[in-house]
């Protein structure tokens, strides 16, 4: 310390020498010293730094002025609060002094001190006191002070203080707005633009009183219709509030609004421009607020959009295109004529566009009516003079097409991949197909443009075009073509250009079929190839990848050079030698490396016949790029196109190399280059099998089985297709690895994972290995190895081991074998047969052979067999669950092979044996949902008599499973049924109605359907359930509204209107459906009202999802709200819509939210009872997480903390340390090891 203290005092000495080179590297010293973290002064050091520090602010050499000022921030943390206040007194003091360089410096001084000051909790107290200091010393300055460069500094320092601190300012907010608002009369612009930045940071945590009178004082201020100068003042003020208050000028825009459209009826172009700014602002912070003004705001923007005084625009269209070349010439001349300095007239258009272009952003739910009135307006703009305003022009276009491309995603039963037919009959598209047309007529000659901004911005447009409606340029190719072969090869060109050219022409490659460019190949080949020559390597790169479209085009995949009509010949030369040329070339970026490695891969692929004795040296080549760690990706992925191409390349000059090192990669510990790896394998092997000696796949073969594993199923399904294709063309090399890869194989079927594409991959492969022949491999071997683990009897402790999916499993797997090996089928069924049979074997043994008997008759191969029969229904009778319900599994199976003889068994069965009933049904399910629809068409009308007289089954799960198969029964003849089940609603009691309701549930399935069309026009009837009388009709019905938001959202997207209401007031406490009911000495309230409002709570999260832009936030938040307070298990669900609709719709949250606070706060504060039992403190603990989650999403948002409640409860969770390390881990840790207070600090 002393040590410090002396070094200190030495350099203070120094500092007062009278030689300017002394005192200058005395501060330096000075400055080095505080910045480092360990420096401790004592209380008589501070003192006297600070005041030299303050004393050679005043030094006549600059430069140790500069310095000085540089020590004041460092020296903020370093010293005690009454240092720091003293500080700040003389720096305020020194603002208002009469020499204007000690006022600049101090300025600067008192900016890098609040710039220091701590937001923490522990350093709080000092900030509060120092802002307090300043404020009340800088509001003096600016009433008394008469210069105005004093009151600029003076406004500068507050802006920057209410922008950092504004929650330590609090009780200081009334007098900084009465001290702001004479400011915005100063006769001094820049002071009034000042004043308005000030205001703007006070507003986001100034109390709504506050914000009121400062828009009363507004409102009150234009009413008197000040001079025009004034009032732009006042209406830029505005907008600011407007951007920075956000919501909270809702409540007051049925004044503002009116009082800003009669503003820009004033002639004067800068106050028009700063009401639109306004008019923005209220659009995009108070959308709904906003509604009623629409219509005007869009025929202000219309007006203003073409207001364009000084020049007189009359030519008409036709001339401008025949005269065009003319016309070019005369352009210049005449824009030189108006670009008059004083023509203000273009900023009234831009931010009238701007102004258009946030109405169409925010309100989506207008597009139609848009495209009406709008989107001609903005077409006919495209002309626009002024290149500022028409790159804005070309913005608010995009932003139409963007909408209309969201609206396309949102919309439509199905996505374009299903049934691009659908996208037709979308009322936007098919407005935005009319005008295709005039937009490529408008940019064609904008094409050809000297401005790269008006070229760049067509570019943009005509790219999103070509995303929103694929297709639609195909007939404008040759009008579009010159215009992007001028940006190419126009010399005065920049290389961004250049880029967004080629760009636009690859996504138009990618989107038009190949055959629309065959005519232009002559004309964009020897263009993109010059391209491909740029010395820029980001030119190179982009036009690599157009050559490797046009590489299609020239002979699209499977077309022969005679059946197209276009000869490819001309090119393949010029195209191999400059790709070539870029392939060769070691010295070059990795992304234009790796697309020239892709171009030439095509290349080979599609035109490899061309050249000739070219081809060895390719392919010598791309085994180097696979050699080479950085590109044997590429390379891999390459010679799986090569190798699967229709043109039979011949591959054997590489093949012995390139599998060994293939095999090398098997072993990498990087996921993409091993399934790369092993998808080029498998294409070599189908298409290359002649040319592979069995030998060279040795090395692959031995890295094969530790990638057959449950840890990865992706991988483990490409190795075992990669096995099956072997075993199909080289069977005798699989007989060397039975013994290292089946193990792997069977612990995969044994696996609880193994579903779907694996559980396919593996029945494929054991067919082909039944069907090799292969002495070691044969049937009888492999069923042995599949049933093994069943057979032996497990202790309960051991029954863990076979999962009962591995049950299902194993059962497909032995079905697969028996479909392989028809011969032994009758023998594998009657060894099945005896194993059910047997008393004596386990329990695990006889499930895994009924469902086994279920899956081979599956395939028919069991006929109508008696003996089947009864042995599937004498394990009903069994006292076993597990077997029952295998039993119940495999007459269902047996029945889809052989509809005629069982499924009359099964429906008379169902009715005969109501204690097997629900077993019974599920056999029945599976019949319905695995038989085609052709072979069930004749028996429908007897499965539909007999599930509609179970329909009131007073057993729940039974009429659940009566429903699903109703459901899926629909899904067969739709057109038939639905109508039945429609007229079912009316007839039936409750039960029955709940039953129907739960059957549309099931007719609802996440992928297109037959039924869809006619699920849109009904769905209505059903959901008018939603206020039926009976409370487990509409809680089925919310179940299934809820599966229809979530798996087809445009079947409910049109009801919303209607079903809305109800839903909401499902979500309200009924206090007549909570009863009481007492246990022993306890009553114990009972809410049957709760599952029905879990359901509509579980809605409302879907529709978050899947139909947002139907819903009102501000209402839906109003019923979030009530759930905040309700249930353990409603609470939870809405707190993760809360931290939902902040991601989505912050703006609304922030209205509601000092309503929101209240219950978060509670839920994190609230302590369970002392005595309570653990499973109340797990609850309590997990609310108090999903609650604290909800309160991170919000504090990510940047005005949140701006809430006075808000930065009051952040600043509760900073200093509680129970509250801070939930909070710590609910962000997952990413605090990185910071305090709580580093990590919250979201200012």
């Amino acid at each position: 310390m002393s040590n410090v203290s002396y070094h200190i005092s030495n350099l203070l000495e120094k500092m007062t020498s009278t030689d300017k080179d002394f005192r200058f590297m005395a501060t330096n010293d000075l400055m080095l010293e505080l910045q480092k973290d360990s420096i401790k002064l004592d209380e008589d050091s501070e003192r006297k730094v600070v005041d030299m520090l303050l004393r050679l602010l005043e030094d006549k050499n600059g430069e140790v002025q500069n310095l000085a000022v540089k020590c004041l921030a460092p020296l903020v943390g370093k010293v005690k609060e009454p240092q720091v206040e003293a500080m700040v007194d003389i720096l305020c003091a020194n603002m208002t002094s009469d020499k204007e360089q000690l006022r600049d410096i101090s300025s600067m001084g008192l900016k890098a001190v609040i710039a220091e000051l701590p937001l923490s909790s522990s350093g709080l107290g000092l900030t509060v006191g120092v802002c307090r200091r300043i404020t009340s010393q800088l509001i003096g300055a600016l009433s008394k002070q008469e210069d105005a460069s004093v009151q600029l500094e003076a406004l500068d320092i507050l802006s920057d203080m209410l922008g950092r601190l504004s929650g330590a300012l609090v009780s200081f907010h009334g007098s900084l707005l009465s001290s702001l608002l004479p400011q915005l009369t100063s006769s001094r612009m820049a002071v009034r633009k000042r004043s308005i930045l000030a205001l703007g940071h006070l507003v986001p945590c100034c109390s709504p009183a506050l914000f009121s009178q400062l828009t009363e004082h507004l409102v009150s201020e234009l009413a008197k219709n000040p001079q025009t100068s004034m009032t732009r003042t006042y209406i830029q003020c505005l907008a600011t509030v407007s951007r920075q208050g956000g919501h909270r000028v809702g409540e007051h825009l049925e004044r503002l609004t009116p009082l800003v459209v009669k503003f820009t009826g004033v002639e004067d172009d800068e106050l028009r421009e700063y009401c639109f700014q306004a008019l923005e602002a209220f659009i995009r912070r108070c959308p709904k607020e906003m509604s009623p003004h629409v219509a005007t705001v869009t025929q202000l923007c219309l007006k203003f959009m073409t207001f364009d005084p000084n020049y007189n625009d009359d030519d008409s269209e036709e001339d401008e295109e025949d005269s065009m070349d003319v016309e070019d010439g005369l352009d210049e001349e005449s824009d030189d004529e108006y670009s008059d300095d004083d023509d203000m007239s273009w900023k009234v258009r831009r931010s009238a566009v701007k102004c258009l272009e946030a109405l169409i952003a925010m309100r989506r739910d207008l597009l139609l009516s848009f495209y009406s009135s709008v989107c001609p307006a903005l077409l006919a703009r495209f002309k626009e003079r002024e290149e500022n305003v028409r790159a804005d022009v070309f913005a608010a276009f995009s932003t139409l097409l963007r909408q209309t491309r969201v609206d396309l995603s949102h919309h439509g039963l199905v996505t374009a991949a299903s049934d691009p037919s659908r996208r037709e009959e979308e009322p936007a598209v098919a407005q935005l197909k009319k005008q295709v047309p005039v937009i490529v007529k408008a940019l064609h000659r904008l094409l050809k443009e000297k401005s790269f901004k008006s070229r760049q911005g067509c570019f943009c447009l005509l790219t999103e075009l070509a995303h929103t409606v694929p297709g639609s340029l195909e007939e404008h190719i040759p009008a579009l073509i010159p215009g992007i072969i001028f940006s190419l090869t126009d010399k005065f060109t920049s290389s961004t250009m250049r880029i967004d050219a080629l760009s636009f022409l690859n996504v138009l490659l990618l989107s038009l079929p190949p055959q629309a460019f065959q005519t232009h190949v002559q004309v964009l080949l020897p263009v993109v190839l010059s391209c491909v020559e740029d010395t820029f390597y980001k030119i190179t790169s982009e036009a690599l990848l157009v050559t490797q479209q046009l590489i299609k085009v020239m002979r699209p995949q499977g077309q022969t050079d005679t059946s197209g009509g276009f000869d490819p010949k001309p090119f393949v030369k010029e195209v191999f030698s400059v790709t070539m040329k870029r392939l060769k070339a070691a010295d070059i970026d990795q992304e234009v490396k790796e697309r020239a490695i892709s171009c030439m891969g095509h290349m080979v692929c599609h035109l490899g016949d061309h050249l000739g004795a070219e081809l060895h040296g390719v392919l010598t080549i791309f085994l180097e790029r696979l050699k080479n760690e950085i590109t044997r990706l590429t390379a891999v992925r390459t010679i799986t196109l090569i190798s699967a191409s229709p043109l039979k390349i011949d591959l054997s000059p590489i093949l012995p190399e390139a599998l060994s090192v293939l095999g090398s990669f098997l072993r990498k510990n990087q996921r993409a280059l091993k399934l790369g790896t092993l998808a080029c394998l498998t294409a070599l092997v189908i298409h290359h099998a002649a040319r592979i000696k069995p030998a060279a796949l040795e090395p692959v073969l031995n890295e094969i089985p530790p990638l057959v594993d449950e840890s990865d199923m992706h991988v483990s399904q490409v190795s075992i297709t990669l096995l099956t294709v072997m075993a199909k063309a080289f069977s005798s090399s699989l007989a060397k690895i039975s013994s290292s890869v089946l193990p792997g194989v069977f612990r995969l079927i044994h696996s609880p994972l193994l579903q779907g594409g694996a559980l396919g991959a593996i029945l494929d492969f054991l067919q082909a290995l039944v069907l090799s022949k292969a002495t070691n491999l044969g049937y009888s071997q492999l069923l042995k190895s599949l049933m093994e683990p069943f057979q032996s009897v497990k202790s309960s402790a051991d029954s863990s081991v076979l999962h009962r999916q591995s049950y299902h499993s194993v059962a497909r797997c032995v079905a697969a074998l028996s479909s392989a090996s028809p011969r032994d089928t009758p023998s594998t069924v009657s060894a099945l047969i005896q194993q059910i049979k047997n008393p004596g074997s386990p329990e695990s043994a006889r499930v895994l052979a009924l469902l086994c008997l279920g899956e081979v008759g599956r395939s028919g191969s069991l006929g109508g067999s008696k003996e089947v029969q009864g042995v599937i229904l004498e394990a009903f009778s069994s006292t076993s669950e597990e077997i029952k319900t295998a039993a119940s599994c495999a007459l269902g199976g047996v029945a889809v092979g052989s509809l005629n003889e069982y499924l009359p068994f099964v429906l008379k069965e169902v009715l005969a044996q109501p204690r097997r009933q629900y077993l019974l049904l599920h056999s029945l399910k599976d019949v319905i949902s695995s038989s085609p629809a052709s072979s069930l068409s004749p028996l429908v009308e007897s499965i539909w008599a007999l599930l509609v007289q179970l329909c009131e089954c007073s057993e729940e799960g039974t009429r659940n499973l009566v429903a699903e198969c109703l459901g899926k029964l629909t899904l067969v003849t739709p057109a038939q049924l639905l109508p039945r089940l429609r007229q079912q609603l009316k007839s039936g009691s409750p039960l029955a109605r709940s039953t129907v309701v739960t059957a549309i549930k099931f007719t609802i399935v996440d992928h297109p359907a037959p039924i869809d069309s006619l699920l849109k026009d009904c769905i209505g009837d059903f959901l008018k359930t939603l206020h039926d009388g009976d409370i487990n009709v509409r809680r089925v019905a919310l179940v299934m509204f809820n599966s229809a938001a979530h798996n087809k959202p445009s079947l409910i997207r049109g009801l919303l209107g209607t079903v809305l209401p109800h839903l909401y007031k499902e979500t309200r406490i009924r206090k007549d459906l909570i009863r009481e009911v007492e246990m022993g000495p306890f009553k114990h309230s009972v809410d049957d009202g709760l599952d029905v409002r879990k359901a509509a709570f579980e809605c409302m999260y879907t529709l978050l999802d899947s139909c947002l832009e139907g819903l009102d936030v501000l209402q839906f938040l109003d019923h979030v709200e009530e759930g905040l307070k309700d249930h353990y298990d409603i609470r939870m669900l809405t707190f993760l819509m809360l931290a939902r609709l902040v991601s989505l719709s912050p703006a609304a949250v922030l209205q509601r939210l000092d309503r929101l606070v209240e219950p978060l706060k509670a839920t994190c504060t609230t302590k369970v009872k002392a005595g309570s039992v653990k499973q109340e403190f797990e609850k309590q603990e997990e609310l108090r997480r999903s609650a604290m989650r909800a309160v991170a999403a919000l504090l990510a948002v940047p005005e949140v903390e701006r809430s006075p409640s808000m930065a009051e409860f952040a600043n509760q969770i900073r200093s509680n340390a129970d509250m801070a390390s939930i909070f710590q881990s609910v962000q997952g840790g990413d605090g990185g090891g910071l305090g709580p207070t580093e990590s919250m600090d979201m200012s």
